[in-house]
């Protein structure tokens, strides 16, 4: 039986990691504040649509990575699964994880903004330790994003962006974050 690649383990142990803390963190407030009240506005009605689009997009732009961690093509596939070779024929999905490629930055401009109007509109209390780390998550991964598509950005500084934006711990910290944050205010 073969073992789990060293960058998978780390990738399951940071896992592990964060959702433990994250809960820690959960049950600490849960326990020492009071509930966070919601506001049903017609503003807060309207940052739920966006909290919802932003989801579907960012599935849409993480089923990217998921696609090619299956496929085993692209430098974070080579990197947690280094000996990984699919049994099916990827050529046949060259056509999409292309196009997934050229639109991944326009999903990801929109999921960044949509994220800040939903947390906007939505009132969030930045007190809650999980949406500053979310908003600040956002705004990274949008900002290295930028500078990794943007032509006069340095060629130093494409490289060192590309080395942060592309890291996979960072969409499990969002993804985490974002639903731990969202069980303290929806109960």
């Amino acid at each position: 039986m073969k073992t789990l690649s060293g960058g998978l383990k780390k990738f399951f142990i940071f896992t592990a990691f964060i959702i433990i803390v994250s809960v820690s963190y959960y049950l600490y407030v849960r326990l020492n504040y009071p509930s966070v009240e919601e506001n049903e506005t017609f503003l807060s009605e309207i940052g739920e649509s966006f909290g919802e689009a932003g989801l579907w997009l960012l599935v849409f732009i993480y089923s990217r990575t998921f696609i090619k961690l299956f496929l085993g093509k692209g430098a974070i596939s080579k990197r947690i699964l280094p000996e990984y070779k699919p049994s099916i024929d990827t050529r046949l999905f060259d056509k999409l994880i292309s196009y997934l490629d050229r639109t991944h930055i326009y999903f990801g401009i929109g999921a960044v903004a949509i994220i800040l109007l939903h947390i906007a509109l939505m009132g969030i209390p930045m007190h809650i330790l999980f949406f500053p780390a979310v908003l600040a998550l956002v705004i990274w991964q949008g900002l290295f994003g930028i500078f990794i598509s943007w032509r006069y950005s340095p060629k130093e500084l494409k490289k060192f962006s590309y080395l942060v934006h592309a890291q996979l711990f960072t969409g499990v910290m969002i993804g985490v974050f974002a639903f731990m944050g969202h069980l303290l205010i929806d109960s």
